[in-house]
């Protein structure tokens, strides 16, 4: 057995630099998720029932994903953070509180996804160069979708997709 290879047969330093990145995205989808519980339990207004079950949905699937994430972690034989701090400290996504209007949750919800499209994007990278297929089937799904939630989530908005 080649000792440079952990338990699935990738190069132990491929693997650890991934799990870092994927902390990192673990971290942003954290605070986003809390961020959607807030906007779902505190959205106002005349599209309170539209939205209030479409944030339900979001954080739903982004708890999903979380699990999902920090068990693609441990298995590349590393630790997922699993402290606020820790994802307080590493999410470029930051708390949201004390929103109610519905546009400004939808527009909180698209600058969270050009974050973690783009670090989903640089992950999708190292791991196709890692031959990391379980890595990269992850994250070419998450990609796919969450582009089309931009798309859906920018259509609320009237089309105006924030840069």
């Amino acid at each position: 057995m080649n000792m440079n290879l952990n338990a699935i047969g990738l190069d132990v330093e491929k693997a650890e630099n991934l799990s870092a990145k994927l902390n990192q995205l673990l971290a942003n989808y954290q605070v986003f998720y809390i961020n959607v519980r807030g906007f779902h339990w505190n959205i106002k207004g005349d599209k309170f029932f539209e939205l209030h079950i479409k944030f339900e949905e979001l954080y739903n699937d982004l708890q999903l994903k979380n699990d999902e994430i920090a068990e693609r972690i441990l298995t590349l034989g590393n630790t997922p953070f699993h402290s606020y701090t820790d994802f307080l400290k590493n999410s470029t996504v930051k708390e949201v509180t004390d929103i109610s209007d519905g546009n400004q949750c939808v527009a909180e919800i698209l600058n969270a996804f050009k974050v973690i499209i783009e670090l989903q994007r640089e992950i999708l990278a190292d791991s196709d160069e890692a031959s990391d297929e379980g890595t990269n089937a992850l994250m070419s799904d998450y990609i796919r979708e969450q582009e089309k939630l931009v798309w859906m989530y920018s259509s609320f908005l009237g089309d105006k997709i924030l840069n």
